[in-house]
């Protein structure tokens, strides 16, 4: 085994394991929506599209656990629990804002692209098709 190997490995699964947290099509809505600020669970829901309550609930603790969000219970009847971004989970708007800003200013060029390989004949789908696809184009 090379010097180093096992140090590197073990950085791809870390930075995977990260990655893999924040990179969710879930994370990305959540923590945007909560940089304005602290919401309510059913606050959350109501804004996010399509997220069923177990799928937000896996979410917020996830990034409870990696130290994204907080999660303050109120004593009152009902309780009242808010969710709101840590100064780690503030840090992470930056680059998911930024992907999210990417993914709606490109959304129509990778319609496109999606239309376009969808109806190209199946011979043109094969890796050594779209190659010499390309290369024709340039």
């Amino acid at each position: 085994m090379k010097p180093g190997l096992r140090h590197e490995t073990e950085d791809c699964r870390a930075v995977s394991d990260i990655l893999g947290r924040v990179g969710d099509k879930w994370t990305v809505l959540v923590v945007g929506f909560l940089s304005s600020g602290p919401m309510r669970f059913s606050e959350l829901r109501r804004s996010i599209g399509g997220i069923s309550q177990k799928m937000l609930t896996t979410t917020l603790r996830g990034l409870e656990r990696d130290g994204f969000v907080t999660r303050t219970v109120f004593p009152s009847i009902p309780p009242r629990v808010d969710y709101e971004l840590t100064d780690l989970g503030h840090e992470l708007r930056v680059p998911v804002n930024a992907l999210g800003e990417w993914a709606r200013l490109n959304m129509a060029r990778v319609k496109q692209a999606r239309e376009r390989f969808d109806n190209a004949p199946s011979e043109q789908s094969t890796p050594v098709a779209r190659t010499a696809a390309r290369q024709a184009t340039r």
